[in-house]
This record gives C-alpha cells, sequence and structure tokens, in this order.
C-alpha cells in the first residue's frame, strides 16, 4: 500500500495540496468557481427575500448541470445503463470498454476490428446526442426559476421581485402570461429531450451499419476538429479543444469536456434572455449586462488570466521547478499535484535536501500559481460585476422613473394650449 507523501506535513499544507487537486477537476473546480464567483457575490449584493431566493434556486441548479449532469448523465444513466443494455450482447462489453475513448485513438487502435470501430463510434455519438437533454435544460432552467418565484412569492415582474418598484402592483395579465409561457417551455423540453434519447439509442444502434452515420456521428463528436481541416487546419486547437461534443476521459471514465460546457453555458444565455423578455425590459437588460461575461468566464475559467501570469512568472524566473519551456520555447503544462512528489525527490537529490521540505514548498508555489489567477476571477468575475450589475439596473430604472415624471408637465403645457387655442376660438 503507497504511503501518503502528506499524511505528516502539517494542515496548512494539507489544506494547499486539497485545493490544488480542486482545481485540476474540470467539473469539482468548475462547480467551486462557478459557485464562489456567482452565488456568493450576489448572496451579498441581493435586492430583496425574492432575489435571493430565485438567485439561489438558479445558481445551483445551474452549476449541478453544468459541471456534473454530463458525467453522470454520460457514464451512469447512459454508457452503463441505457446503451449497454442495447448494445448487441457479443460486442457489448468491448464496446463499453472503448466509448470514453477519442475518435483517433479507437480509429487508429490496430488490435480492433473495424466493426467494432464503428459500433464504438457509433455508441459515443449515440450518448453524446442524448445528453443534448444537458443544454436544453439549461436553456429552459430560467423559466423554471421564473415559475418559481411566481408560485413562491406571487410575483412576475422583475421591478417587483428586486424591488425596484415600492408601489408593487403586479399585472395579473403579465402573471398569466409568464405562467402559460413557462409551462409551454418545460413541456416543450421534456418532448425534445426524449426526442435526443430516441435518436440517440437508434444512432448506436445502427450507426455502424451506415457510412453515412458513421460520418455523422464524428462530425457530431468533435465538429470542431472537422471545421478546422475545413479551415485548412486554422485554428485547430482551439476548435479541437472548445468545439468538441464528445467526452473527455478520466481513469476510464467519461468526463466533462470543455466543448460540452462551452455549449451548455451559451445555450444558458439565451434562456436567461429569453425568460427575461417575460419580466420586463429592465430584466432583459440586466441578462445582456451580466451574463454574457459569466458565460464567457465559465466557458474559459481564468485560464486567459491564468497564461499571462504564468508568462510573467517565467520571464522573472520564479518556480522553476514548475514553470519550464519545453524546446519550442513554450511553457509546459505545469505539473500535477500527483506529480508533485517525484519532483521533489528528483530535487532533493540535486540539492542533497529533505524531500519532504520540497514537497512542502513545491505545493506552496503551485497553490500560489493556481491561487492567484483563482482569486483575481472571483474578486473581478463575482463582486465586482455582480455590483456593477445592479447598480446599473437601479440606475436604469430611477432614469426611467425620471424621464416618466418629466413627461407630465410637458403633457399639461399641451393640453393648455389646447384649451387657449379652444377659448380663443370663441373669443
Amino acid at each position: 500500500m503507497a504511503i501518503n507523501p502528506y499524511s505528516a506535513m502539517d494542515g496548512g499544507t494539507k489544506v494547499l495540496n486539497a485545493f490544488i487537486k480542486s482545481q485540476e477537476n474540470l467539473s469539482s473546480t468548475r462547480f467551486i468557481q462557478d459557485t464562489a464567483t456567482n452565488w456568493l457575490p450576489k448572496a451579498v449584493f441581493s435586492r430583496s427575500k425574492e432575489d435571493f431566493a430565485e438567485m439561489s434556486f438558479l445558481e445551483f441548479i445551474e452549476s449541478g448541470i453544468f459541471y456534473f449532469a454530463a458525467p453522470i448523465m454520460g457514464e451512469h444513466v447512459f454508457r452503463n445503463g441505457i446503451f449497454k443494455a442495447a448494445q448487441n450482447p457479443s460486442a457489448r462489453e468491448k464496446v463499453n470498454e472503448l466509448i470514453p475513448k477519442s475518435v483517433d485513438a479507437i480509429k487508429n487502435n490496430k488490435a480492433i476490428s473495424e466493426s467494432l470501430k464503428r459500433r464504438s463510434i457509433a455508441a459515443k455519438a449515440g450518448i453524446t446526442l442524448a445528453c443534448a437533454c444537458i443544454p436544453i435544460a439549461e436553456y429552459n432552467l430560467s423559466f423554471a426559476k421564473n415559475l418559481f418565484t411566481l408560485k413562491t412569492f406571487k410575483k412576475a415582474d422583475f421591478n417587483n421581485v428586486v424591488i425596484l418598484n415600492k408601489n408593487q402592483k403586479e399585472d395579473p395579465k403579465r402573471q398569466e402570461r409568464v405562467e402559460k409561457h413557462s409551462k409551454n417551455q418545460l413541456k416543450k423540453a421534456a418532448i425534445y429531450s426524449g426526442t435526443a434519447l430516441i435518436g440517440g439509442l437508434l444512432l448506436a444502434k445502427f450507426g455502424a451499419k451506415s457510412d453515412k452515420l458513421q460520418k455523422f456521428s464524428e462530425n457530431l463528436l468533435e465538429p470542431g476538429k472537422n471545421l478546422s481541416k475545413k479551415m485548412g487546419g486554422k485554428g485547430e486547437k482551439f476548435l479541437s479543444e472548445y468545439g468538441k461534443l464528445d467526452f473527455d476521459e478520466e481513469k476510464g471514465k467519461l468526463a466533462l469536456s470543455k466543448g460540452q460546457l462551452a455549449l451548455t453555458a451559451i445555450s444558458g444565455l439565451f434562456g436567461y434572455s429569453k425568460a427575461a423578455e417575460d419580466r420586463g425590459e429592465l430584466d432583459k437588460k440586466e441578462v445582456w449586462t451580466r451574463v454574457p461575461l459569466v458565460v464567457f468566464y465559465t466557458i474559459f475559467g481564468s485560464s486567459l488570466f491564468d497564461s499571462g501570469f504564468k508568462k510573467a512568472l517565467s520571464k522573472k524566473g520564479k518556480f522553476p521547478d514548475l514553470i519550464q519551456k519545453g524546446k519550442d520555447g513554450k511553457l509546459k503544462e505545469i505539473p500535477k499535484s500527483v506529480d508533485l512528489p517525484e519532483i521533489a525527490k528528483t530535487v532533493s537529490k540535486a540539492k542533497n535536501t529533505n524531500a519532504a521540505d520540497e514537497l512542502k514548498r513545491l505545493t506552496k508555489e503551485k497553490a500560489f500559481i493556481t491561487g492567484v489567477p483563482y482569486a483575481f476571477s472571483l474578486l473581478f468575475m463575482g463582486f465586482s460585476l455582480s455590483l456593477i450589475s445592479r447598480l446599473w439596473t437601479q440606475y436604469r430604472y430611477n432614469k426611467m422613473q425620471k424621464e416618466n415624471i418629466q413627461d407630465f408637465p410637458e403633457q399639461n403645457k399641451k393640453f393648455k394650449n389646447n384649451l387657449d387655442d379652444v377659448f380663443s376660438a370663441f373669443a
């Protein structure tokens, strides 16, 4: 049994190691980041109990959809459940074993038959198609939120939900419209999701028998990569990474890919906007002030700042055991937490130092490299953006009210002029 190199470390180092590990898994990392940068600041700046309740309802369910729905649905419900049962018994286990592999890994595997390759790719594509229920759910979550607020607090007007309007008058027709539209959207979501599941099962079962379905399967799994090929290889790295609807593989299991996260986040943006239309102009404007930046952050995380931060550290010669350049002059990927003990041993031999002390140092350095971009994102994307969007909405509302008040004197003046004209006609 392997000995945990951190077992004898102090509590602070163990906490730093736990933080580092959490940042190395896309699902758990982004769930923690999203909750910290979206829910916590909005909770602090919530404008009413209704605002706090619907925001909490939205953020926690949304984070679950973003970061855990794909692995849970893909791995447990589909791969090892419905889709496994739908496979031919003679190839079931082999296909199931190959599903987490990439399309290229399957096609280039000379140890398996062509038939098995085609079955596996079709099964992968079928699972991906069935997982369309996830962006569908994200798009319609805002309608569920509207319905939740209406049924719980009897409010359908955004101005009343966030207490912009002190009179708190609700329009029955708006409430009826919000309820009807929300329920219709949720019904459509169920129908679309069911259709995607049936389509996925049919693709998994019959996709191996048709060249056209095989081509469709490959395009469905990696649309970005195929688009890059048509563009002569332009943007290959970016499109292959963020234009990938296939899963990533993590220890032989299906894991959330960046492309899946991007599709779900973008679906959420348009769902937010469409649902906001039912509750008033200010709701829609607040959505488009804040949510595009949140979606950008959700997709890319703190990677842009992270990359620049690492380059700055490299130029200053900081943390050379972790930040290194390859032969091409580009920075190598920062070693993962699991690699730090071995690096510590190598460094300790070269420097004739204690390996445990080197591991402690490397852990602190790795935590710093990871933590600074994370903290920046939390402060900027979280508190600053939440505060600005709320202040901006209040400003818009106040401006609208001021314009409405100013309209009355002008209307009175026109009315008086009209009366003068009438009286002068009889003079």
